[in-house]
């Protein structure tokens, strides 16, 4: 009897041995188990339905704005939806990843009826960004003045997310055009996070002389917000994997194509968090809500929350398919889904605006 206690207990050290040996250790955050965190379905509320490849909230008094990549803005007021045509002075592209885009409404829009948009448009056999006014009327959009024109544009990495900072300035993320070199050359504006006056000017107090660069090194950027101190977050996608959540400070390399995921380099900057290599989440919207991130994510299909304080991660909102905007409004959390852009499951074949208590 003794003989086989002893042998039990012996076993027992040895698997706790196993367990801990084998266990993964995380490079530079904590990771919550999935499966223990997602919140409950049954506090998810559908604010609007029959959506097509919406892009990017906004949200003025009790009413939504939505765009649509194929040039629409879809106004939810009550759940009731008018689906508002957008007049572009150039014909919007229709390659993957593009059209209308981001869209920001601005601070005296109760009075002026005006916003920014960035856009994908064709010329002739050339593709290109541009950042412009729109000055709604009734129920259109009419494009009425430009502000950054021919933002080079490729097959994919348009970036594309429009935001005003606490500042009272415009930022805008613009992707690679998958060409990773330029995301170092601080003489072109693809691979960076732009910040504009509101006008369009160059404001005196960019890190770059005369330039709209506030930040370089970037691959494919989509997501913008600022904590409550006024400092600036983004998510960007990663080259298949290491994704990133970026603390962004004015002047300062983010790396690509020179670095990655943790990564590290003289002068570099490195993210705060990262999907590592074997992981992707394909980031695009994020808002903050005390001392957290909320992150829309396409691949990883799922709203993820990033704790700032504990520097750990989890999935908050999972099985509804690719994620591509949140948006945080009092103490609730607003997401749109993204399963109508040719990637998402065909099961899902509507797109919904979706609100959930935080």
């Amino acid at each position: 009897m003794k003989k086989r206690i002893i042998f039990l207990f012996l076993i027992m050290i040895l698997a706790s041995g196993c367990s801990s040996s084998s266990q993964q250790r995380p490079t530079m955050h904590k990771q919550e188990n999935v499966t223990d965190n997602l919140e409950s379905n049954k506090n998810i509320e559908v604010i609007a339905d029959n959506l097509n490849i919406p892009w990017a909230i906004e949200k003025y008094k009790n009413m939504f704005y939505v765009t649509e990549r194929a040039g629409y803005i879809v106004k939810i007021k009550e759940g009731e939806i008018e689906r508002q045509h957008v007049k572009l002075k150039k014909e919007l592209a229709t390659a993957a990843e593009a059209g209308l885009l981001g869209f920001v409404l601005a601070p005296d829009f109760s009075d002026s009826k005006l916003a920014y948009a960035y856009y994908t448009y064709v010329d002739g056999n050339k593709q290109f960004n541009r950042i412009v006014t729109l000055r709604q009327e009734e129920n259109v959009w009419n494009e009425e003045h430009l502000l950054i024109d021919e933002i080079v544009s490729g097959t994919f990495h348009h970036g594309g997310r429009l935001k005003i900072g606490p500042d009272g300035k415009l930022y805008a993320t613009v992707g690679d055009a998958l060409q990773p070199s330029v995301a170092q050359d601080l003489s072109v504006l693809e691979g960076k996070i732009l910040r504009i006056n509101l006008d369009g000017t160059i404001p005196s107090d960019n890190p770059f002389p005369n330039s709209f660069v506030y930040s370089y090194g970037h691959r494919n950027p989509q997501g913008l917000t600022w904590s409550l101190d006024g400092t600036l977050f983004t998510s960007e996608h990663g080259n298949s994997a290491n994704d990133e959540i970026n603390k962004i400070d004015a002047g300062q390399n983010y790396g690509w194509p020179i670095i990655e995921g943790i990564e590290t380099r003289q002068k570099m900057r490195s993210p705060l968090f990262t999907s590592g290599s074997s992981n992707t989440w394909a980031p695009s919207g994020i808002d903050y809500y005390d001392n957290k991130l909320y992150v829309a994510a396409l691949r990883g299909a799922a709203v993820l929350e990033f704790d700032l304080k504990t520097n750990s991660q989890r999935e908050m909102i999972a099985g509804l398919g690719r994620i591509r905007d949140v948006f945080v409004d009092e103490q609730y959390l607003y997401f749109v889904s993204n399963n109508t852009d040719g990637r998402g499951n065909p099961l899902n074949n509507d797109d919904k605006l979706y609100r959930i208590p935080l």
